[in-house]
């Protein structure tokens, strides 16, 4: 089992409960054949300690990945429960998302070429699936207004 995590943990970057789930996983499907249960928990934790997984530099690198791709706070909180990071685990990557809203909701727009990207003013009917399409990818109503209502070339600020 230990080779089996060893594999999984240098090809993908992983938190613990994914760790987990994926050894919970492969012990069913593949069977177990020793007198003692699989002990998966113990496994995760000699991992964590031996720094092989840590659930708080995932999180923030996540957050980071979030940014640049222009997704909002609410879709990496989701990301995270999914992920299984626990909140203390996350406080940086929820300090850094909430510093860079804007430059995520910049960056969706731009990525869609929505309000100051577009090259022009889309009618109202756009304007909605624009608006639906920034709060999927987990933006603030009123941010998303902001960019959606935007004219192309308009200047947006942050504040």
């Amino acid at each position: 089992m230990r080779q089996l995590a060893l594999h999984y943990v240098g090809k993908y970057a992983t938190t613990q409960a994914k760790l987990a789930s994926y050894l919970a996983r492969k012990t069913r499907e593949r069977g177990w054949e020793d007198e003692r249960p699989a002990d998966i928990a113990a496994l995760t934790e000699q991992f964590t300690t031996l720094g092989y997984i840590n659930d708080a530099q995932f999180a923030e690198a996540r957050s980071r990945a979030f940014v640049r791709r222009g997704f909002g706070e609410r879709r990496l909180n989701e990301d995270l429960r999914a992920s299984g990071i626990g909140d203390a685990d996350a406080i940086l990557a929820k300090v850094h998302m909430e510093e860079s809203v804007f430059r995520a909701a910049e960056n969706f727009a731009r990525r869609k070429r929505i309000g100051p990207f577009a090259q022009e003013g889309a009618p109202p009917e756009k304007r909605q699936k624009q608006l639906n399409a920034f709060l999927r990818a987990g933006h603030d109503f009123d941010v998303a207004k902001r960019f959606v209502y935007a004219e192309p070339n308009d200047e947006i600020s942050d504040g």
